[in-house]
């Protein structure tokens, strides 16, 4: 790829910085147009640099330029465009705040051209210590200030695939990922090995902290060996990725809080991860496989230390879980239809619950939702109640816990068996009195039918994305969706009967912010 001409570098590096070259600081001309020849017409270096300067308070701005033309003169010794970008790069690592310097190495933990999770990773930072509060700021709220610091840095490229949150997933750039694994091997802050004939030599009294095995295939067939000459006793973050089926003996790992485990099928044997409950510093636990691939304990325990604990992705028949005295527990995903716990009330740090379905013959757990009034995620399967617990009552019990809950930003139901006794019974929902003014994203699947658009999803005004079934459409319910709501993107509706009229969507009935739209 040619090098940007000066007028399109120009234009890249004020725009980013400024908006425009005409609102630069004559003072900057200068110094500007020095550090865009050192770039040398490098998208990413341009970039890079660019948003490091952004990134800087207005009062600063000409002592900091001054020190990032000066250091780049006293770097370029050299003809090679290769060694001129690392040298950029490298300057935009040492001007990180301290606080981002090691959540930006963690991301060689993920190996070249991987999807990463932006959730996933701000959970890691938090379980791995890297995120620091005061004055009674949320954890989880400066960890996502933190991923959204090393965005603006263009230190990592967002990937915007949701509606709502924007930024889902994120990557690395081939060289910035080149610098990380440097500056990781200098420093000894992570190992990295996706090689099955790979031998990873260190001092024997040199220790890991850090490893993560990638891709590993064949191991139990004889097909390759892997040798870690060094001390694992101390390793606190283990990553296995893209369905390795090498895992190092665990048991060993007593001081690990970070586990992150997507184990493919073994030929000779499940993997026994029962050892898990007896590893008392996890923080951070996430399994990916089938009951082929893993063995889980027959009932896992949830340590006192445990920030997450993330099954989703596990193909099992069911999950037992021992919940006791877990004051630190914030994210909580099973596999589909697990049995929601009937001590669930108590875990009241949760933000995020997942995959769990209501149990369909007693009321206490549902009951016992309304005490979680931190949680922002909520996700729950809603089977058709049974004897001796009507429907009615199982209904009104389920839109009584949801009125107090008033920290949800994602709320999703479903789907609902779709038997008439909770079909007839959705319009107890209709009757909520939401306490979730600030919701961005609900989804009512099918099953959960109303009568007609429930009014309170009129006072929803933080609503991106919509998904909601009706038997029958008006025009006013269209209206009433389109000018009250927004900052609605994604709206999906079920129309179970032939409306009465034309219906539009757009022009007098509003929906500025609208970019999808599914009707069936």
């Amino acid at each position: 790829m040619k090098p940007l001409s000066e007028q399109d570098s120009r234009k890249l590096f004020f725009d980013r910085i400024f908006g425009s070259e005409d609102a630069c600081p004559s003072l900057l001309i200068k110094p500007s147009c020095e550090i865009l020849e050192r770039c040398g017409g490098l998208p990413l270096a341009i970039i890079t640099m660019a948003s490091m300067l952004a990134c800087q308070p207005i009062r600063l701005l000409e002592g900091q330029w001054e020190h990032m033309q000066n250091t780049l003169a006293s770097k370029f010794a050299t003809d090679s465009k290769y060694e001129d970008m690392m040298h950029i790069l490298d300057l935009s690592y040492k001007n990180l705040p301290r606080h981002l310097k090691a959540c930006f190495l963690y991301l060689g933990s993920y190996p070249e051209d991987h999807l990463i999770s932006r959730l996933e990773l701000v959970r890691q930072w938090v379980a791995e210590g890297f995120v620091s509060t005061s004055g009674g700021q949320d954890v989880w709220d400066v960890a996502e200030s933190y991923f959204n610091e090393l965005v603006n840095r263009s230190m990592i490229q967002p990937q915007y695939t949701d509606f709502v949150t924007g930024v889902s997933f994120c990557k690395v750039h081939d060289m910035l990922l080149e610098l990380i694994v440097r500056r990781c091997k200098e420093d000894n802050f992570l190992s990295l090995v996706n090689d099955s004939q790979a031998v990873v030599v260190e001092a024997q009294d040199k220790v890991i902290r850090r490893l993560t095995v990638v891709g590993l295939q064949g191991i139990d067939d004889g097909e390759g060996a892997i040798t870690i000459a060094g001390n694992l006793s101390q390793i606190c973050s283990l990553m296995i990725l893209q369905g390795s089926n090498w895992v190092p003996p665990l048991a060993e790992f007593k001081f690990v809080r970070v586990l992150f485990l997507c184990v493919s099928y073994r030929h000779e044997m499940a993997l026994d991860l029962t050892v898990i409950n007896h590893l008392s510093h996890l923080k951070y636990l996430k399994v990916e496989g089938d009951d082929k691939s893993i063995v889980l304990p027959g009932q896992i325990r949830v340590g006192p230390l445990l920030d997450t604990l993330d099954l989703s992705r596990v193909t099992s028949s069911s999950i037992s879980l021992e919940i006791v005295d877990v004051p630190r527990l914030s994210h909580l995903a099973v596999p589909k239809h697990s049995r929601l716990p009937d001590r669930i009330c108590e875990v009241k740090s949760l933000r995020t619950l997942r995959g769990f379905s209501l149990p369909n013959d007693s009321l206490e757990s549902i009951v016992g939702l309304s005490e979680l009034t931190t949680l922002s995620e909520l996700f729950l399967y809603c089977p058709a109640p049974l004897l001796p617990v009507p429907a009615a009552a199982w209904m009104g019990a389920l839109s009584t816990s949801l009125e107090k809950l008033g920290s949800l930003k994602d709320l999703c139901l479903g789907p609902f068996q779709s038997l008439k006794p909770i079909a007839l019974c959705a319009d107890a929902l209709s009757l909520l009195s939401p306490a979730f003014h600030n919701l961005e994203k609900l989804h009512l699947h099918s099953g959960c039918t109303f009568s007609r658009v429930p009014r309170w999803i009129g006072h929803l005004h933080s609503l991106r994305e919509l998904w909601i079934g009706v038997k029958q459409l008006l025009r006013e319910d269209v209206v009433l969706i389109g000018t009250r709501l927004p900052s609605l993107a994604q709206l999906g509706l079920r129309v179970a009967g032939v409306p009465l009229g034309r219906i539009v969507i757009g022009g007098s009935t509003g929906f500025p912010a609208l970019k999808s739209l599914c009707c069936r």
